[in-house]
Order: structure tokens, then C-alpha cells, then sequence
């Protein structure tokens, strides 16, 4: 009886088509075989052939011949990829520092409640929008010691006119105030999402104890709205030291070096000298910091925990 009930369970079950034996599973590598075709073409072969000219010594014109190391051990003598490297450094540190003060102090003030804080929010973040060229060449205009705008302000109040981006010892803070223009307020909606989720009984609390707004501020907003600030650096961070469109439609590297970063310097190796091998070997070593500094930050945002910085 019991063998008569398995043969009619069996019989059953194919007959309702729940399970057929020698049935095929599912082939999905159809859908996948585009998308690998074009990460390959877009993204792996790009850097193996970069990986390639980078050990060989090419210029345009002329034959490639394998060089090995040369062009990486070139670098370490190099005294203007040295330079950019610095300028690079700085221009990090002052596009990240000056948007990471500003913006926050803008989400302090836009987080309070005021007659068309809106609408304000929205003129605001309009910077944010503008394609880097067009705010480059507006503010290339800006900066010209003769007809900007920039000096004609000054002068009003009693400050000699600037070179602005015309002089070594400025261009660089000049370039850092416009990339702080157009990126304060993305660091100002980062912290905004913060404070809208930072509880406000701590803050009564803090109100009945006498707190003033300067306790309030570091004992309890900087240390819960850390987290969103660490992602802000993270962001800024990565954007800021591999920034070209706005250096390069502004200054091309100048007055003579000031202003050339690795990016920029990378570029005229490669495509004003054309020197293809040296400028691949470039292009791997800023690769390689690019990811070093994205690996560090994140390794120091997994250290923020939520819990850590609810209990300071």
C-alpha cells in the first residue's frame, strides 16, 4: 500500500508540473554577458592598457620602446610632479576645510525657522548646479585685476585691488574660493539631513541646566551630526584631488607652475608633450593615492559609530 500511494504522489506531482525531471534551470548569462562586455570595454581594458603604456617609453610619432620601471623611477626624481603633488595637497586641504566650516555654519542658520527659509534653501544650493566651465569663465572675470568686479568691491571699501589667480602667492586660495562657492552647499544639505534627525531632548535637558548656545553646540550638536560631517570629508575629499575642469579653464596650471596639480600636470605631460609612457606612469601613481586617501577616510568614518558619538 505504501509503494501504490509514492507511485500516486509521483503521478500527481508531474502531472501538475511541480517538478519534471530533466528540466533545464534558468540561463541568465544572456542578461549578464552585456554588461560584462561593457565594464570591460569601459572600465578594464582602459586601465590595462594603461598599466601597459606606463612600462613602455611612447611618444607620439615615435615607436614604443619597453622601458620597465623607468618612467615610475623618473617620477621620483621629478621635481615638478613633486610640486604638483604639494599643490595638490593644498588645494585638498583648503577646498575641504573652508566649504566643511561654511557649510555647516549655512545649516545652523537655514535649520532655524524664519520667514521664506525655503526659498532661500533654494537659491542656495543653485552654485551646486552650474556646469564647472561656465562658473570657471564668470569667475575668470571676476578675478581680472583691471575689470573684475572682485577689486572694483575692495576699492569701495578702502582695499587695494588683487591679482587673484594673476599671481603666484594668491592663485591657489583664488581657486579655492570658487570651488568653495559652488560646493558649500552640498556640504550644507549633508549636515541639514543631520540635524533633522538629531533628537531634541537632549537639548531641553541642556535648557533646564543652564546651557548656553556655544555648550549646546559642542556638547551636543557637533558630536551627533559627526558622522554626516565625515561623510562631507569623504566626499569633498575625493572630489577636491581629482578637481581639472575649473583649475584648468582658469589658470591652465599658472602664472608658470603655481596652480598645477597632479591632474593638470598629467595632462600636459601626456597631451601638450605627448609624452604617452611617463604621463601613463602619472596617471597609475594618482590612481593609487586617489584610492590610498579613499581607503583611509573610510576606515576612519567606520570608526564614527552612532553609539559613540550619542554617548559623548
Amino acid at each position: 500500500m505504501a509503494s501504490v500511494s509514492m507511485e500516486t504522489t509521483r503521478s500527481k506531482s508531474t502531472a501538475n508540473g511541480r517538478s519534471k525531471p530533466g528540466r533545464l534551470a534558468p540561463n541568465y548569462w544572456p542578461f549578464v554577458v552585456p554588461a560584462l562586455v561593457v565594464i570591460a570595454a569601459v572600465i578594464v581594458f582602459p586601465w590595462v592598457f594603461t598599466l601597459w603604456m606606463s612600462v613602455n617609453s611612447w611618444t607620439l610619432g615615435q615607436p614604443v620602446v619597453f622601458a620597465g620601471l623607468d618612467n615610475y623611477t623618473r617620477l621620483l626624481v621629478d621635481m615638478r610632479f613633486w610640486e604638483s603633488l604639494w599643490h595638490t595637497a593644498l588645494y585638498t586641504l583648503l577646498a575641504v576645510v573652508a566649504p566643511l566650516f561654511l557649510g555647516t555654519l549655512a545649516a545652523l542658520i537655514f535649520d532655524a525657522q524664519f520667514p521664506f527659509r525655503g526659498l532661500l534653501r533654494g537659491v542656495f544650493v543653485m552654485p551646486m548646479m552650474a556646469t564647472p566651465v561656465a562658473i570657471a569663465l564668470v569667475w575668470t572675470m571676476m578675478f581680472h585685476p583691471q575689470l573684475g568686479v572682485l577689486n572694483y568691491l575692495l576699492s569701495l571699501i578702502g582695499i587695494e585691488p588683487q591679482e587673484w589667480i594673476y599671481n603666484q602667492n594668491s592663485v591657489i586660495p583664488s581657486l579655492v574660493l570658487v570651488e568653495t562657492w559652488q560646493w558649500t552647499p552640498l556640504i550644507m544639505l549633508i549636515v541639514l539631513g543631520g540635524l533633522a534627525a538629531v533628537p531634541r531632548e537632549p537639548y531641553e535637558s541642556a535648557e533646564i541646566d543652564g546651557a548656553n548656545a556655544w555648550q549646546k553646540f559642542r556638547y551636543l550638536t557637533l558630536p551627533m551630526i559627526a558622522p554626516f560631517l565625515m561623510i562631507g570629508v569623504i566626499i569633498r575629499s575625493i572630489d577636491a584631488v581629482k578637481s581639472f575642469d575649473i583649475i584648468y579653464a582658469m589658470t591652465q596650471g599658472g602664472p608658470g607652475t603655481a596652480s598645477e596639480t597632479i591632474n593638470i600636470y598629467l595632462y600636459n605631460t601626456a597631451f601638450s608633450y605627448y609624452d604617452i609612457g611617463y604621463g601613463s606612469a602619472m596617471a597609475v601613481v594618482f590612481f593609487i593615492i586617489i584610492v590610498a586617501l579613499s581607503f583611509v577616510l573610510m576606515m576612519v568614518r567606520q570608526r564614527a559609530n552612532w553609539s559613540d558619538m550619542e554617548t559623548r
